[in-house]
């Protein structure tokens, strides 16, 4: 009878640990970028025909929402990423909140934040 694993090596979590950081530091620099869009996004020195100033008013609001959406998304990704790396630290990285079961490696490495695996994913979205 093969011993299933209850947690993922200090080894594995380091290499888990690595990647995390590195698509933190690229999610803080894109947050960062996008925050910085919203602030100036007013600062704009247009010199239109006030025919179009509406239609350029309903654009720029719109690009204003969907850039305060992605921000949005971005910060909730940031903090997942942030939950990871405390999970790393308590060593309970990987395991999934539903089933208790070790995820996956290659479900981490595509969403390292994940706390549940696919199965306990399915079924929470079956139940609903």
């Amino acid at each position: 009878m093969v011993e299933e694993k209850l947690r993922y090596s200090d080894e594995e979590l380091e290499e888990f640990k690595a990647l995390i950081l590195e698509k933190l530091e690229v999610a803080n620099a894109e947050y960062q970028d996008l925050r910085k869009q919203l602030r100036n996004g007013d600062n704009s020195d247009r010199d239109t025909a006030p025919v179009f100033k509406n239609m350029e008013d309903g654009a720029d609001t719109l690009n204003r929402e969907e850039l305060g959406l992605r921000a949005s998304r971005l910060e909730k990704f940031i903090k997942g990423l942030q939950g990871a790396l405390v999970r790393i630290e308590n060593k309970t990285y990987g395991i999934c909140r539903a089933t208790g079961k070790l995820i996956p490696k290659e479900r981490l490495r595509a969403v390292p934040h994940a706390t549940l695996s696919i199965e306990a994913k399915e079924n929470r979205t079956t139940r609903r």
